[in-house]
Protein backbone atom coordinates (compact mmCIF):
# COMPACT_ATOMS: atom_id res chain seq x y z
CA UNK A 1 0.00 0.00 0.00
CA UNK A 2 1.60 3.43 -0.84
CA UNK A 3 1.12 6.53 1.72
CA UNK A 4 -0.90 9.51 0.04
CA UNK A 5 0.97 12.64 0.86
CA UNK A 6 -0.40 15.83 1.08
CA UNK A 7 1.62 19.33 -0.21
CA UNK A 8 1.59 20.13 3.69
CA UNK A 9 3.99 17.41 4.75
CA UNK A 10 7.55 18.34 4.72
CA UNK A 11 9.13 15.86 2.69
CA UNK A 12 12.52 15.84 4.68
CA UNK A 13 10.57 14.36 7.35
CA UNK A 14 8.82 11.59 5.74
CA UNK A 15 10.57 8.17 5.31
CA UNK A 16 9.57 6.16 2.71
CA UNK A 17 11.48 4.32 -0.45
CA UNK A 18 13.37 6.97 -3.09
CA UNK A 19 12.33 4.42 -5.39
CA UNK A 20 9.81 1.69 -5.56
CA UNK A 21 9.33 -0.35 -9.15
CA UNK A 22 6.33 -2.80 -8.57
CA UNK A 23 5.78 -5.53 -11.66
CA UNK A 24 6.91 -3.52 -14.39
CA UNK A 25 7.01 -5.02 -17.58
CA UNK A 26 7.44 -3.96 -21.35
CA UNK A 27 7.17 -6.17 -24.72
CA UNK A 28 8.65 -6.05 -27.33
CA UNK A 29 8.32 -8.67 -30.47
CA UNK A 30 11.52 -10.55 -29.23
CA UNK A 31 11.74 -9.46 -25.75
CA UNK A 32 9.67 -8.96 -22.92
CA UNK A 33 10.77 -7.10 -19.34
CA UNK A 34 8.75 -9.78 -17.09
CA UNK A 35 7.52 -8.33 -13.60
CA UNK A 36 10.59 -6.28 -12.38
CA UNK A 37 9.95 -5.14 -8.88
CA UNK A 38 12.84 -3.35 -6.27
CA UNK A 39 13.33 -0.60 -3.87
CA UNK A 40 15.67 2.05 -3.07
CA UNK A 41 16.43 3.73 -0.40
CA UNK A 42 17.75 6.97 0.69
CA UNK A 43 21.15 7.17 1.03
CA UNK A 44 22.10 4.08 -1.09
CA UNK A 45 23.82 2.89 -4.39
CA UNK A 46 22.19 0.37 -6.22
CA UNK A 47 24.00 -1.71 -9.05
CA UNK A 48 22.31 -2.58 -11.81
CA UNK A 49 24.13 -5.50 -13.71
CA UNK A 50 23.74 -7.88 -16.38
CA UNK A 51 24.86 -8.49 -19.94
CA UNK A 52 24.45 -6.38 -23.14
CA UNK A 53 20.91 -6.92 -24.33
CA UNK A 54 19.65 -8.63 -20.87
CA UNK A 55 17.05 -5.35 -20.20
CA UNK A 56 18.59 -2.92 -18.29
CA UNK A 57 18.06 0.14 -20.50
CA UNK A 58 14.62 -1.44 -21.48
CA UNK A 59 13.89 -0.72 -17.44
CA UNK A 60 15.43 2.74 -17.27
CA UNK A 61 13.52 3.80 -20.05
CA UNK A 62 10.14 2.40 -19.14
CA UNK A 63 10.17 3.19 -15.38
CA UNK A 64 10.52 6.99 -16.58
CA UNK A 65 7.66 6.98 -19.41
CA UNK A 66 10.47 7.27 -22.04
CA UNK A 67 9.51 4.11 -23.29
CA UNK A 68 5.50 3.77 -22.98
CA UNK A 69 5.08 0.42 -20.29
CA UNK A 70 3.10 -2.43 -20.69
CA UNK A 71 2.32 -2.73 -17.39
CA UNK A 72 3.50 -2.17 -13.61
CA UNK A 73 3.73 0.94 -10.90
CA UNK A 74 6.96 3.22 -10.11
CA UNK A 75 6.64 5.42 -7.06
CA UNK A 76 9.19 7.96 -6.65
CA UNK A 77 9.66 10.14 -3.53
CA UNK A 78 6.31 8.59 -2.54
CA UNK A 79 4.36 9.64 -4.90
CA UNK A 80 3.38 8.02 -8.42
CA UNK A 81 5.28 8.53 -11.57
CA UNK A 82 2.92 8.30 -13.66
CA UNK A 83 0.36 10.75 -12.33
CA UNK A 84 2.92 13.20 -10.93
CA UNK A 85 6.03 12.78 -13.79
CA UNK A 86 6.34 16.58 -14.30
CA UNK A 87 6.61 17.61 -10.87
CA UNK A 88 9.08 14.99 -10.10
CA UNK A 89 11.46 14.83 -13.13
CA UNK A 90 12.12 18.32 -11.11
CA UNK A 91 13.78 15.31 -8.83
CA UNK A 92 15.67 13.18 -10.80
CA UNK A 93 18.65 13.19 -12.79
CA UNK A 94 18.42 11.14 -15.57
CA UNK A 95 21.68 10.44 -17.93
CA UNK A 96 21.57 7.61 -20.69
CA UNK A 97 25.22 8.02 -21.26
CA UNK A 98 27.47 10.60 -21.14
CA UNK A 99 26.00 13.86 -22.26
CA UNK A 100 26.72 13.67 -26.11
CA UNK A 101 23.67 16.36 -27.58
CA UNK A 102 24.42 18.96 -29.92
CA UNK A 103 28.41 18.58 -29.55
CA UNK A 104 29.11 21.56 -31.87
CA UNK A 105 27.67 23.30 -29.25
CA UNK A 106 29.25 25.59 -26.50
CA UNK A 107 28.20 24.26 -22.67
CA UNK A 108 27.07 27.44 -21.87
CA UNK A 109 24.84 27.53 -24.59
CA UNK A 110 23.45 24.14 -23.89
CA UNK A 111 22.99 24.80 -20.13
CA UNK A 112 21.18 28.30 -20.52
CA UNK A 113 18.31 26.41 -22.08
CA UNK A 114 18.46 23.64 -20.20
CA UNK A 115 18.17 25.58 -16.67
CA UNK A 116 15.20 26.93 -17.75
CA UNK A 117 13.67 23.55 -17.42
CA UNK A 118 14.53 23.43 -13.50
CA UNK A 119 12.40 25.83 -10.79
CA UNK A 120 15.33 25.29 -7.98
CA UNK A 121 18.35 25.67 -10.35
CA UNK A 122 21.04 26.69 -8.24
CA UNK A 123 23.64 28.70 -10.50
CA UNK A 124 26.05 29.07 -7.38
CA UNK A 125 25.94 25.08 -7.09
CA UNK A 126 26.81 24.93 -10.55
CA UNK A 127 29.20 26.94 -11.07
CA UNK A 128 31.10 25.35 -8.00
CA UNK A 129 30.80 22.18 -9.48
CA UNK A 130 31.80 23.20 -12.88
CA UNK A 131 34.71 24.44 -10.68
CA UNK A 132 35.29 20.65 -8.89
CA UNK A 133 34.79 19.12 -11.56
CA UNK A 134 37.62 21.16 -14.13
CA UNK A 135 35.13 21.71 -16.96
CA UNK A 136 35.11 24.64 -19.04
CA UNK A 137 31.45 26.05 -20.04
CA UNK A 138 33.37 27.67 -22.89
CA UNK A 139 34.39 24.33 -24.55
CA UNK A 140 32.21 22.38 -26.77
CA UNK A 141 30.84 19.26 -25.73
CA UNK A 142 32.67 17.16 -28.28
CA UNK A 143 36.18 18.91 -27.03
CA UNK A 144 34.76 17.08 -23.57
CA UNK A 145 36.51 13.45 -23.27
CA UNK A 146 33.70 10.29 -22.05
CA UNK A 147 34.49 10.79 -18.30
CA UNK A 148 34.36 14.73 -18.50
CA UNK A 149 30.73 14.44 -20.48
CA UNK A 150 29.47 12.31 -17.21
CA UNK A 151 30.91 14.49 -14.66
CA UNK A 152 29.15 17.73 -16.53
CA UNK A 153 25.67 15.54 -16.35
CA UNK A 154 26.72 14.78 -12.93
CA UNK A 155 26.93 18.79 -12.45
CA UNK A 156 23.53 19.60 -14.13
CA UNK A 157 21.33 17.08 -11.69
CA UNK A 158 22.85 18.39 -8.66
CA UNK A 159 22.43 22.07 -9.93
CA UNK A 160 18.63 21.36 -10.52
CA UNK A 161 18.03 19.68 -6.97
CA UNK A 162 17.67 16.76 -8.30
CA UNK A 163 17.63 13.55 -5.23
CA UNK A 164 17.30 10.54 -7.42
CA UNK A 165 20.02 10.26 -9.92
CA UNK A 166 19.65 7.73 -12.66
CA UNK A 167 23.04 6.67 -15.30
CA UNK A 168 23.07 4.27 -17.89
CA UNK A 169 26.00 2.61 -18.42
CA UNK A 170 28.05 5.83 -16.65
CA UNK A 171 31.67 4.32 -17.07
CA UNK A 172 31.46 2.65 -20.04
CA UNK A 173 34.11 4.13 -22.37
CA UNK A 174 35.86 5.74 -19.47
CA UNK A 175 39.37 5.44 -18.94
CA UNK A 176 40.29 3.45 -15.70
CA UNK A 177 41.63 6.78 -13.75
CA UNK A 178 38.48 8.61 -14.40
CA UNK A 179 35.95 6.29 -13.69
CA UNK A 180 37.45 6.05 -10.16
CA UNK A 181 37.44 9.17 -9.66
CA UNK A 182 33.63 9.33 -10.78
CA UNK A 183 32.77 6.43 -8.90
CA UNK A 184 34.68 8.38 -5.30
CA UNK A 185 31.87 11.08 -6.52
CA UNK A 186 28.86 9.24 -6.56
CA UNK A 187 29.78 7.37 -3.00
CA UNK A 188 30.02 11.59 -1.99
CA UNK A 189 26.60 12.36 -3.29
CA UNK A 190 25.06 9.51 -1.53
CA UNK A 191 26.44 10.34 1.98
CA UNK A 192 24.10 12.57 3.50
CA UNK A 193 21.74 10.27 3.17
CA UNK A 194 19.45 12.49 1.38
CA UNK A 195 20.40 11.42 -2.73
CA UNK A 196 20.37 7.72 -4.02
CA UNK A 197 21.85 6.48 -7.46
CA UNK A 198 20.90 3.61 -10.12
CA UNK A 199 22.82 3.49 -11.78
CA UNK A 200 23.48 0.25 -14.82
CA UNK A 201 26.76 -1.36 -15.91
CA UNK A 202 27.88 -4.66 -17.49
CA UNK A 203 31.40 -3.94 -15.48
CA UNK A 204 31.39 -4.98 -12.03
CA UNK A 205 34.58 -4.27 -11.17
CA UNK A 206 32.72 -0.19 -10.68
CA UNK A 207 30.12 -2.06 -7.98
CA UNK A 208 33.01 -3.36 -5.97
CA UNK A 209 34.07 -0.49 -5.11
CA UNK A 210 30.94 1.39 -4.45
CA UNK A 211 27.65 -0.60 -4.78
CA UNK A 212 25.30 -1.43 -1.52
CA UNK A 213 23.30 -3.58 -3.19
CA UNK A 214 22.89 -5.46 -6.72
CA UNK A 215 19.97 -5.90 -9.09
CA UNK A 216 21.01 -8.76 -11.62
CA UNK A 217 18.46 -9.13 -15.00
CA UNK A 218 19.39 -11.64 -17.09
CA UNK A 219 16.75 -12.12 -20.39
CA UNK A 220 14.11 -9.58 -19.28
CA UNK A 221 13.98 -11.30 -15.63
CA UNK A 222 15.49 -9.80 -12.01
CA UNK A 223 17.30 -13.06 -10.61
CA UNK A 224 19.35 -11.21 -7.95
CA UNK A 225 18.48 -8.53 -5.71
CA UNK A 226 19.89 -8.30 -2.27
CA UNK A 227 23.38 -6.57 -1.15
CA UNK A 228 25.87 -6.74 -2.37
CA UNK A 229 27.66 -8.78 0.47
CA UNK A 230 24.75 -10.91 0.80
CA UNK A 231 24.53 -11.83 -2.95
CA UNK A 232 28.70 -12.53 -2.80
CA UNK A 233 28.44 -14.39 0.20
CA UNK A 234 25.12 -17.13 -0.67
CA UNK A 235 27.32 -18.22 -3.86
CA UNK A 236 29.87 -20.53 -3.97
CA UNK A 237 32.40 -21.21 -7.01
CA UNK A 238 32.86 -24.78 -7.10
CA UNK A 239 35.29 -26.88 -9.24
CA UNK A 240 35.52 -30.93 -9.97
CA UNK A 241 36.26 -33.62 -12.04
CA UNK A 242 33.80 -34.92 -14.68
CA UNK A 243 33.12 -38.02 -12.74
CA UNK A 244 32.01 -35.90 -10.35
CA UNK A 245 29.21 -34.38 -12.31
CA UNK A 246 26.30 -36.14 -11.21
CA UNK A 247 22.14 -35.47 -12.51
CA UNK A 248 22.34 -34.61 -8.77
CA UNK A 249 25.20 -31.82 -8.72
CA UNK A 250 23.91 -30.56 -11.97
CA UNK A 251 20.92 -30.46 -10.46
CA UNK A 252 22.23 -28.04 -7.66
CA UNK A 253 24.25 -25.69 -10.15
CA UNK A 254 22.83 -22.63 -11.04
CA UNK A 255 25.27 -23.54 -14.51
CA UNK A 256 28.64 -24.76 -15.17
CA UNK A 257 31.07 -24.79 -17.69
CA UNK A 258 33.20 -27.99 -18.85
CA UNK A 259 36.87 -28.28 -19.84
CA UNK A 260 39.15 -30.96 -20.33
CA UNK A 261 39.87 -31.69 -16.74
CA UNK A 262 36.33 -31.72 -15.75
CA UNK A 263 33.95 -28.56 -14.40
CA UNK A 264 33.36 -25.59 -12.74
CA UNK A 265 30.30 -24.15 -12.15
CA UNK A 266 28.75 -22.09 -9.34
CA UNK A 267 26.31 -23.26 -6.38
CA UNK A 268 24.36 -21.76 -3.69
CA UNK A 269 26.02 -22.59 -0.39
CA UNK A 270 23.04 -23.74 1.37
CA UNK A 271 23.14 -26.26 -1.28
CA UNK A 272 26.51 -27.45 -0.65
CA UNK A 273 26.41 -30.87 1.03
CA UNK A 274 28.98 -32.32 3.30
CA UNK A 275 29.57 -35.05 1.07
CA UNK A 276 30.46 -32.86 -2.11
CA UNK A 277 34.41 -33.33 -3.15
CA UNK A 278 34.85 -29.99 -5.06
CA UNK A 279 37.98 -27.27 -4.59
CA UNK A 280 35.70 -23.86 -3.86
CA UNK A 281 36.40 -20.70 -3.92
CA UNK A 282 34.46 -17.23 -3.27
CA UNK A 283 32.74 -15.70 -6.38
CA UNK A 284 33.11 -11.97 -7.61
CA UNK A 285 29.71 -10.38 -8.89
CA UNK A 286 31.36 -11.02 -12.46
CA UNK A 287 31.18 -14.43 -11.90
CA UNK A 288 27.37 -14.32 -10.50
CA UNK A 289 26.73 -12.17 -13.48
CA UNK A 290 28.15 -14.89 -16.36
CA UNK A 291 26.74 -18.35 -14.63
CA UNK A 292 23.36 -17.22 -14.03
CA UNK A 293 23.29 -15.38 -17.63
CA UNK A 294 24.54 -18.92 -19.11
CA UNK A 295 21.56 -20.69 -16.91
CA UNK A 296 18.77 -18.65 -18.81
CA UNK A 297 20.14 -19.13 -21.59
CA UNK A 298 19.78 -22.99 -21.70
Amino acid sequence: MYIQYTQYIDFTEVNFAMLVVKNLKKVYENFTLKDISFELEKGYILGFIGANGAGKTTTLKSMLNITHKDGGEVTILGEDFTKNELKLKQKIGFMLGPVDYYPKSRISKIVGVYKDFFTEWDENKYRDLLKRFDIDDSKKISELSTGMKVKLGIALALSHNAKLLIFDEPTSGVDPIARDELLDIFQEIVEDGEHSILFSTHITSDLDKCADYILLICDGQIVQNDTKDNIIDSHILVEGKTADLTDDVIARLISFKTHSFGFKGLMKKADMRESDNFMTEKPNLEDIMIFYNKRMKK
